[in-house]
């Protein structure tokens, strides 16, 4: 019985019992045969054949238990047997579980991370049914009267709640600081279905209209570090921004709110984000900061299909009804907890996904290379079992049986190392101002799966020397020794050793490409000086209102150009281009329309608010025209500065757009002044986009960045502001970094994934340093005595050199060249991963061919110096 037979019967019973039965039911048959032909009547010869038979149940049970016995004996021989063969190749067993151990972790690591993001679902009850929206402009964002009109005219959810962002200053009493919170509906926790850990949640009852309802629920990992595990803070005020709040409640500690990289310190409800966010407009319907994500369950028997179908019928009514102020666009669902995020957090983990895998299948590719050679070793010793009358199904069943061993053994290894990484992932926080963490701790499906490759890769590699097995001949191995030749000339380890060359350029491609790329977007001009200084200062966390705050901003800006050293200092309202929010979306109309409608905008650019000195702070080129002054205030006729995009697109060139006019959403016909150069806003892998700089005194706002332009040294300059700071305000929390500084989180994905591929990278390049290494190695051992003899005839290094490692060299140029023209062609999943990825980059192209080089150098360079270091006179004597 094979053992393959032996491990299935042992789950499935109910078939053996069976077969036991009939085999039983043969043999009382049998006897009963007899005893009719002895003349017994067959009442008579049943009840003899009964009698002499015995118990069937107690006979069945022996049987059964003899035929358990037999198959796990078989196996422990098999497993003992397989143990004694690794310990004799003790590199060979080495090699496989490390190279193993590699392929599964990694591939482990990236599926806990899939598990994580993408298909584990949020910790809350029933979140099967529940549903993330997006909607708008394609990041979510949309006004809170464009939810509650999606919110009440829907059919397809139960409910739907809606949350945003916070970043308050916090004042328990005695310190203060700066923590992150979700502004939530009434309705959230409700929608969600969880229960308090303390206190309660506020609801839609609450809620009574703007500032009715002065409520904070903490999370636990806040009430647990800030208020240190105290029960008593039910009931206790604290300030959010200078304003009185009530704790109420504290969250669940498996609830971590519904974005799944951010985990907030506190809940409030977004009727009151006024007294957090200054200028914050509540009922502006053209407000799209209002809103970050709605979220619901819903309805027993609604198909995703049909809710999208729905909320586009609301969408296409609040561009009907309320055509200047909304765009219908279409709704997609998802997942909630990775809504907004999904697309490029998809992209990414698939392209990792397939990356990971093909370092699987190039460690399978080896091992199967390696698995064949150490079969080959032993042919003599399978030749003397097969004459000795073993079958070659019991040779076979060996070699799965040590392929096992080895795979499992790695698997476990690998798997071991991917849980800790994925834990110390799980606790990771790559920004100490930011509550960012990665919700990637493993779970069963994690380690199922690993187990579950490494059982696969065991059968895959060691498939590799079944034919060669299959079709021994004992007699012509005994015949001809341990040095035969199984296959033709082009063997099967040569297509592994080509196919796992070939994987390990890709990945060695990738990874040069990742690098490339992320040292262009470091050296690419994103519009702005990455040394400049950026002050940030939310007044509003203060308590200063926004006319206070006007006043008390343009004091600071002279304050700190009365500093040392410092060159120039403007502000920039609210956010500053790459940083957090990067900026808000405006819609612009020719100067010509008459009809302000969502079908007549021209463009939509990115608005920025800016002080005169703002471009000279932030080393942004002035291209054409004049920045502003400090008299294009309310009482100046309305002026604009846009960037080079915005004049191309909307009055064909640079200089043709100074003078022009244009008008905004509200009706403000604003003349061009200026033209700058072109930046990146949100993102460092968006396409060109227009922007727009408003001038800050005609739409003052109480929190921005002051940028500050100066050639001290970052500490010394950051001390200096922070002190003038405190001259004019001793109660102001301020943050001084570089804006190079600040970029981390916008910079945090391309590092991560340059990162990623170095380390996918570096593991192909070991497995085919392995490759290369084992099969050059192998056919020089095995030609040891044919060198000797080359040597003694007066050969030439070369020509030994070229007969040793010729076949590893050429296979090497092969699969390097299949490999280099596969990552060209895999250009598109790069682009996924790394911005400006382009493998035909020739730098990229020259560095893969120099590496792929250095690998076959260092791979051949053992093997090498073994063949010219044979002593034809030992091997002649040994002979």
């Amino acid at each position: 019985m094979s053992l393959v037979r032996r491990i299935t019967n042992l789950f499935s019973r109910s078939r053996v019992d069976r077969e036991i039965d009939a085999e039983l039911q043969s043999h009382l048959d049998l006897r009963i045969d007899d005893n009719l032909a002895a003349g017994m009547t067959a009442v008579e010869a049943r009840r003899d054949a009964l009698i002499r038979f015995g118990n069937r149940t107690a006979t069945r049970e022996r049987v059964a238990s003899a035929d358990v016995a037999l198959g796990l004996e078989s196996i422990w021989s098999d497993v003992r047997y397989s143990a004694r063969q690794l310990r004799r190749s003790p590199g060979f067993a080495l090699t496989g579980v490390l190279t193993l151990a590699f392929a599964i972790g990694a591939n482990a690591v990236v599926f806990g991370i899939l598990n994580g993001l993408i298909l584990r679902p949020l910790n809350v009850p029933q979140a099967k049914s529940l549903y993330g929206s997006e909607y708008g402009d394609g990041a979510g964002w949309q006004s809170y009267p464009n939810y509650v009109d999606l919110r009440d005219r829907n059919h397809s959810f139960e409910e739907l709640a809606a949350f945003n962002f916070s970043f308050v200053a916090v004042q328990t009493g005695k310190d203060l600081s700066v923590s992150a919170g979700f502004a939530t509906s009434g309705n959230y926790f409700d929608v969600l279905r969880i229960q308090p850990y303390l206190g309660r949640f506020f609801h839609s009852s609450d809620e009574h209209g703007p500032d009715s309802a002065p409520y904070v629920v903490l999370s636990y990992a806040y009430w647990h570090s800030r208020f240190q595990d105290d029960r008593g803070v039910i009931g206790r005020v604290v300030r959010l921004n200078q304003h009185p709040f009530t704790i109420i409640g504290v969250a669940p500690q498996e609830f971590q709110g519904t974005l799944l990289f951010i985990s907030p310190d506190f809940f409030v409800p977004i009727v009151n984000q006024a007294q957090l966010v200054a200028g914050f407009d509540l009922n502006a319907r053209a407000n799209n900061a209002g809103i970050f994500e709605v979220l619901g369950h819903l309805k027993p028997g609604v198909t995703p299909a049909e809710a999208v179908a729905d909320m586009n019928s609301v969408g296409a009514y609040l561009q009907k009804t309320y055509p200047k102020e909304s765009a219908h666009k279409s709704s997609t669902l998802s997942r909630t907890g990775l809504t907004s995020f999904r697309r490029p957090a998809e992209g990414f983990i698939a392209g990792l996904m397939l990356l990971a895998g093909l370092i699987l299948l190039a460690a399978c590719a080896n091992l199967g290379s390696l698995f064949a050679a150490h079969a080959a070793d032993h042919s003599r010793e399978v030749a003397l079992r097969l004459a000795l009358g073993s079958s070659r199904r019991r040779i076979l069943q060996q070699l799965f049986t040590e392929a096992m061993m080895i795979s499992l053994v790695g698997g476990t290894a690998g798997l071991l190392g991917s849980v800790v990484l994925l834990r110390r992932l799980s606790t990771w926080q790559p920004f100490s101002d930011a509550p960012i963490h990665l919700p990637v701790t493993p779970d069963a499906t994690v380690y199922v799966v690993a187990v579950g490759l490494a059982v696969a890769s065991g059968l895959l590699f060691a498939i590799v020397p079944v034919r060669q097995v299959l079709r021994a001949n004992p007699y012509e191995i005994v015949k001809a020794g341990s040095n035969v030749r199984f296959g033709r000339k082009v063997t099967v380890r040569d297509v592994l050793l080509v196919v796992q060359i070939a994987i390990c350029a890709v990945l060695v491609t990738s990874s040069m490409v990742a690098l490339r790329g992320l040292v262009r977007t470091l050296h690419s001009n994103l519009g702005f000086d990455r040394n400049t200084m950026l002050v940030g200062a939310d007044l509003a966390m203060a308590g200063y209102s926004v006319d206070r705050a006007t006043a008390m901003q343009r004091r600071m800006i002279d304050a700190i150009e009365t500093i040392p050293g410092v060159e120039r200092a403007g502000m920039i309202s609210n956010y500053a281009p790459l940083i957090y929010g990067a900026g808000t979306r405006a819609n612009v109309f020719k100067d010509a329309v008459t009809e302000l409608s969502q079908s007549n905008i021209a463009a939509m650019p990115y608005r920025y608010d800016i002080s005169p000195g703002y471009f000279e702070a932030a080393g942004t080129s002035l291209l054409a025209g004049r920045s502003f002054r400090w008299n294009d205030d309310m009482s100046a006729p309305p002026v604009v500065v846009v960037n080079r995009e915005f004049a191309g697109k909307m009055f064909g060139s640079v200089t043709s757009a100074v003078g022009r006019y244009y008008k905004l959403q509200d009706g403000t016909r604003v003349q061009i002044v200026g033209v700058v150069e072109d930046g990146k806003y949100l993102s460092v892998t968006e396409e060109q986009e227009p922007a727009m700089f408003l001038p800050a005194l005609r739409a003052p706002s109480s929190a921005g960045y002051i940028a500050v332009r100066s050639r001290r040294d970052p500490q010394e300059l950051a001390a200096a502001i922070r002190s003038k700071v405190r001259e004019l305000d001793a109660g102001l929390p301020v943050d001084t970094n570089t804006w190079n500084s600040m970029l981390a989180v916008v910079m945090f994905p391309s590092r991560v994934a340059t990162l990623s591929l170095g380390v996918l990278g570096m593991m192909g390049a070991m497995l085919s340093i392995t490759g290369i290494f084992g099969m050059a190695a192998y056919s020089v051992s095995k030609r040891l005595r044919e060198f000797g003899i080359r040597i003694a005839l007066g050969a030439q290094r070369t020509e030994v050199l070229q007969a040793a490692l010729g076949r590893a060299v050429k296979l090497l140029a092969f699969g390097s060249a299949a490999g280099l023209i596969f990552g060209v062609l895999a250009s598109r999943v790069l682009a996924f991963i790394v911005y400006q990825a382009t493998p035909r980059d020739p730098l990229v192209l020259a560095g893969v061919v120099l590496a792929m080089a250095m690998l076959g150098l260092v791979a051949t360079w053992i093997p090498a110096q073994r063949a010219l270091s044979v002593d034809p006179m030992r091997l002649l004597r040994e002979e």
